[in-house]
């Protein structure tokens, strides 16, 4: 098993791409072109990270980091996808976390932050879409729901910040539509089977059955966010972003926080979708 260490080493290059600003409604409200290396130092026992954004009137920030460990709020799969964030939530104070995936075949990259206010209100997300230089961008559709029908196969593992032993299972969701132009799915995991129902509104979808009320937005390049809009303390939750970065390939990820609030797991799903009898 790779170490966590060589579990970013997959992040290595120059990525580049954009960050896109995302209101809690969906509306993107700002889009600013990006290079960020990863760069290797001291065979590779060192990490310098440099971000390059670049203005609409031709500006350049920069903003380098370098590191040789790793902090708690973060965690990294063995193909490089991870997520970093706050580890606990506490009340009247600002929280946030980023996901992040990797296409290998393709050389891209996709990363979704969901920031949260004071008053624990969906604030903001930034959508990151990335390719490695020298290769060529593959366009992906803005998703859809109808992209989304149909049922979905695929395999689990489950890390812990704690540094347990990682849990691995299969995964089946299907999803549909019903009589009342609803969306419905039904997902079945270690032994567990979930069901329920999302109103859908253009890009969003609202599942309102519990008492953490959850959206999920339908995003540019195959994405999409799922978070609370609100979160409620003493109630446990999930942040998620998924990938449809081919029409039968999709990638989730999902950062969970139990009932007191604290970072307990993250999951990477990825799922294939089952030909149509």
């Amino acid at each position: 098993m790779k170490s966590q260490w060589e579990c970013l080493l997959r992040n290595l290059g120059e990525w580049r791409g954009s960050f896109t600003r995302v209101s809690p409604s969906g509306e993107l409200v700002g889009d600013t072109p990006t290079v960020v290396s990863l760069e290797g130092l001291n065979n590779n026992q060192t990490i310098r990270q440099k971000i390059r954004r670049f203005s609409p009137t031709g500006d350049v920030s920069e903003k380098v980091l370098e590191y040789s460990s790793l902090g708690r709020g973060v965690l990294f799969f063995e193909n490089g996808a991870f997520s970093f964030g706050s580890i606990q939530i506490a009340p009247f104070s600002e929280f946030g976390a980023e996901l992040g995936l990797i296409d290998e075949e393709r050389e891209r990259r996709l990363r979704l932050v969901q920031l949260f206010n004071k008053n624990s209100e969906l604030e903001e997300i930034t959508l990151i879409r990335e390719i490695l230089a020298g290769t060529q961008p593959q366009e992906i559709p803005d998703l859809t729901v109808e992209q989304l029908w149909g049922e979905w196969v695929g395999e689990a593992v489950t890390i812990y910040p704690d540094w347990r032993s990682p849990d691995t299972y299969p995964t089946r969701l299907k999803i549909n539509c019903n009589q009342s132009g609803e969306l419905v799915q039904q997902l079945n995991f270690a032994n567990r089977t979930i069901e329920s129902v999302a109103r859908v509104e253009g890009s969003i979808l609202y599942f309102e059955q519990g008492t953490q009320k959850v959206q999920v937005l339908l995003l540019p390049n195959g994405a999409s966010a799922t978070c609370p809009t609100k979160i409620k303390f003493g109630q446990s939750f999930f942040l998620e972003v998924g990938w449809l970065h081919s029409p039968n390939e999709r990638q989730r990820l999902i950062r969970t926080y139990n009932e007191k609030g604290e970072w307990v797991s993250l999951t990477l799903v990825t799922e294939t979708r089952s030909p149509t009898p």
